[in-house]
């Protein structure tokens, strides 16, 4: 483990926390990670940790990460760390990770028992809140079509506290054709929906065995209907008088509690 301190925005060992906010960095193979909470996922996972970026309040949270890692550390004032940012970072850690290639979709539903797929889901921090649930209930993977948001992104691995980088994920393409892959496996495709016809969830017996996939849609349209086509069944979750649906994260929590699997 080595540290060193930086007092200049421009200094090259801190190139990699330079305008967080800009999306467009995802194309040079970085990806970075905000909070100590979220850093500490890094430990274990199949990201290479390339440094960590700390103020000196919060040196001792990641010299355990650091010796695990076998990652720098660059201690900065938090006024060089904001400069570098573009912004305050008042979590005072940030690290940064080498991209890994793409899971095939394939390979993650290799043993899996329980999955979400998600369609045009593009809010990032809806999306961190999917994955932070799906490891809460034991979600083994998360599939998602080609127009949702990168789970890689900044504000999406912060919302899930990090646990974008230990939940399996992959994307299916073409879509939805590729949802046949998954019925192949032979999982139940349920499409959760506020349909007043659709069954309710209490309703969908699950066994410890079975193999199920909970189809989750953008806020506002839900899913498409070529998407609900390919769905076995239809499911809604039982709400108040007035009230038809719930945030899309919030939904695939009560579902992925109600087939939590038991023990």
């Amino acid at each position: 483990m080595s540290a060193s301190s930086v007092d200049d925005p421009d200094d090259p060992r801190v190139a990699d926390f330079v305008g967080l906010r800009d999306a467009d960095r995802l194309a040079a193979g970085v990806v970075v990670i905000e909070g100590p909470f979220a850093v500490e996922k890094l430990v274990g996972s199949r990201f290479a940790v390339r440094s960590i970026l700390v103020t000196p309040s919060h040196r001792a949270d990641v010299d355990p990460i650091a010796a695990a890692t076998g990652a720098p550390i660059v201690v900065a004032s938090q006024r060089v760390m904001d400069a570098v940012a573009g912004f305050h970072i008042h979590r005072g850690v940030v690290a940064s990770a080498d991209r890994p290639a793409a899971l095939d979709a394939s390979a993650v539903l290799d043993g899996a028992q329980r999955v979400a797929v998600l369609e045009h889901v593009t809010d990032h921090e809806n999306l961190g809140s999917v994955f932070r649930n799906a490891a809460a209930f034991g979600i083994d993977a998360v599939l998602t079509c080609p127009r949702t948001a990168d789970p890689l992104y900044r504000r999406s691995i912060r919302v899930s506290m990090g646990h974008v980088l230990r939940v399996p994920f992959a994307r299916l393409d073409p879509w939805p054709d590729s949802l046949a892959l998954l019925s192949g496996r032979g999982f139940r495709l349920l499409a959760l929906t506020p349909d007043l016809s659709a069954t309710p969830l209490s309703a969908i017996p699950v066994g410890p065995d079975d193999r199920v996939a909970v189809l989750l849609g953008a806020e506002g349209p839900g899913l498409s209907d070529d998407a609900m086509a390919r769905a076995d069944e239809r499911v809604r979750i039982p709400m108040a008088d007035g009230v038809d649906s719930v945030n899309v994260a919030t939904a695939g929590a009560i579902a992925f509690h109600h087939f939590f699997p038991p023990g």
